[in-house]
């Protein structure tokens, strides 16, 4: 995933995991209880911050830990490959 901005090295790797999961774009909003148009914001990482609510909501929805949808990477390191 490309940050949305070079400032910071947190990768979104939301999209793997609702693979795993096979949930939709649409249901996992539904659930969570954000728009589609945010979560799509966050699943290609094109956010600067995420609300613990949020985050909350997100890992209870997948069954999953923030480290399953949130990564950090050095700088001087390439972006994570997820299963």
């Amino acid at each position: 995933m490309t940050p949305a901005s070079e400032d910071h090295q947190i990768h979104v790797t939301l999209d793997k995991v609702m693979e795993k999961r096979d949930i939709t774009l649409t249901d996992l909003a539904e659930k969570v209880g954000i728009t589609n148009a945010n979560l799509s914001r966050l699943k290609t990482g094109k956010v600067m911050a995420v609300k613990f609510s949020t985050l909350t909501a997100l890992c209870a929805a997948l069954d999953c830990q923030p480290g399953d949808i949130l990564s950090y990477v050095p700088a001087n390191a390439e972006a994570p490959v997820s299963d």
